[in-house]
């Protein structure tokens, strides 16, 4: 059987469909036998072993990175997030334990992973293969930026062992998902919502479209870079760091003075928090902690780095997040062994700390209504997908310009793979 597949390769999770000429799409599945997900972390692991006189670099993608990393007593390094680094042309490679490993070879090492445990599900991916893009990509100022990062992908995705490509915009693959449930002809705007990204697109889909020879009419796409990973970062910024003891107050040399902000920013991205377990920043933060108003915060602090605590706190916030999207209130909380922290959020302070990020989605979609020239009573229908479209105040800036009627979604997490797999189908068809 021919196959036609779609990758996503996301900020914080990929994954794999493949479809056959009767539109039934599947899903590879990833982790083990009694916990199949059909995501894949977008997560590396590297750790330095001894075999012998030398040591060894060993390194793991997916699930099986966060397991090694969770599971190991002496951290090797985590790497997550590479797809937001792409249009920067400052980070061209990072040095993991005295070997310089190039962006592009660890993406194409992540993305071998992926398709090497799909293919346990799926079997092999010999076919069409359409990869998914953001409309914009995280850092992007210009088109010659977009270009570099997408560049960067296929280079990726050459060292995976996968050479002959096409590249759809993210929610043009969910567009195609949403079209294989209708019976009938919309004017449908997509939102995909992922870790860094948030894009839109403008189309008109249905069964006609379906038909062979039938090109899909994109009347346009927009995009700005920002989504999951920013609300996840204003909920540590707000709530978090402050009971870790962010601007409390230390004594030295007879004056008050905040500690370092500088260590909060690194909490914000919980694979930063490694990066703080060095001597000179242990040793001064016990100096801070001797001499600080607020000491039993600064211990919290100081057991979070020194444990590996990060994983484990972020997952915490998630939960939050996800909380506050179904009810008024939430209590954050975060126990373990050296660390007690807790705290009563509101909806409304949530939507007050991600004010600015919302904005910034409003301005994108009504620049993509504007250029379109398409009226929100124009438009038959809202598809949102990706995990951020849960956020109700995401909603709320769909639901004031379309109304509440016209929203839909589904599939949240793997809608964009299974339209790229479609998305192969129909270019098979035309070609």
């Amino acid at each position: 059987m021919h196959k036609y597949i779609g990758i996503d390769f996301g900020t914080t999770n990929s994954a794999i469909a493949i479809t056959d000429a009767d539109q039934r799409v599947t899903m590879a599945y990833f982790g083990p036998v009694d916990k199949t997900e059909e995501t894949f972390r977008s997560v590396l692991y590297f750790e330095q072993v001894r075999n012998g006189r030398r040591w060894e670099i060993h390194s793991f993608a997916g699930p099986e990175a966060i397991a090694m990393y969770l599971d190991a007593e002496q951290k090797g390094r985590l790497i997550q997030s590479l797809k937001s680094y792409l249009s920067s042309r400052l980070l061209v490679s990072t040095n993991i334990f005295g070997k310089l490993y190039m962006l592009e070879e660890l993406i194409g090492f992540l993305i071998r992973r992926l398709r090497e445990q799909s293919e346990l599900s799926v079997g092999s991916l010999f076919g069409k293969i359409v990869v998914g893009r953001p409309v914009r990509f995280s850092g992007a100022e210009s088109d010659a930026d977009n270009d570099f990062a997408q560049e960067r992908v296929r280079t990726a995705l050459m060292q995976a062992g996968i050479n002959d490509v096409v590249f759809e915009y993210e929610p043009v693959g969910a567009a195609y998902y949403y079209e294989s449930l209708l019976d009938h002809e919309e004017l449908v705007l997509i939102g995909d919502f992922g870790g860094g990204t948030s894009d839109f697109s403008l189309l008109r889909v249905g069964p006609i479209f379906r038909s062979k020879g039938r090109s899909r009419h994109i009347l346009g796409n927009e995009g700005v870079a920002l989504a999951g990973d920013a609300f996840d970062a204003k909920i540590v910024r707000h709530v978090v760091s402050p009971l870790l003891g962010k601007e409390t107050l230390y004594r030295s040399m007879n004056k008050s003075i905040q500690v370092p902000a500088w260590v909060y920013v690194k909490l914000e991205r919980w694979h930063y928090l490694s990066f703080l377990k060095t001597k000179e920043t242990m040793d001064m933060l016990r100096s801070i902690r001797a001499q600080s108003t607020e000491p039993e915060k600064i211990d919290n602090l100081i057991n979070v780095i020194s444990d590996d605590l990060g994983f484990y706190l972020h997952r915490a916030v998630q939960r939050t997040k996800f909380d506050l999207s179904e009810r008024e209130a939430s209590i954050f909380s975060f126990q373990a062994p050296g660390v007690s922290i807790s705290r009563l959020v509101t909806r409304k302070q949530f939507e007050e700390w991600i004010q600015d990020e919302l904005d910034q989605i409003s301005q994108c979609v009504d620049r993509l209504l504007a250029q379109t020239g398409v009226t929100a009573a124009d438009v038959d229908r809202v598809f949102l997908t990706g995990g951020s479209s849960f956020v109700p105040a995401v909603r709320q800036i769909f639901a004031k310009r379309f109304g509440d009627e016209r929203l839909a979604s589904g599939s949240e997490f793997t809608s964009v793979a299974k339209g790229l797999a479609l998305r192969s189908l129909d270019l098979e068809d035309k070609a």
